[in-house]
């Protein structure tokens, strides 16, 4: 294994203590389950998720760019 250092607030910290006391085992333990499941999750979500996830985000937005509104001037200049 290798020696990492992270920050936590204090809340992450006493809440990691307390669950740690309350089930007995180590802190350690406990934050390399958690960043496993985490590695996990992220493999495992497929770029179709990603997308899905993100479709329509900017669907009320009146300032993006528009094709059809740059085609549209275009065919007016020739």
């Amino acid at each position: 294994m290798v020696r990492s250092q992270v920050y936590l607030t204090q809340f992450e910290k006493k809440s990691l203590e307390t669950i740690a006391e309350s089930s007995g085992r180590k802190q350690s333990e406990l934050i390399r389950e958690a960043i496993d499941n985490f590695i996990a999750k992220v493999k495992n979500r497929s770029k179709k998720d990603i997308f899905n996830e993100l479709s329509g985000v900017w669907a009320d937005r009146e300032d993006t760019f528009n094709a059809e509104n740059l085609r549209e001037s275009w065919e007016r200049n020739q």
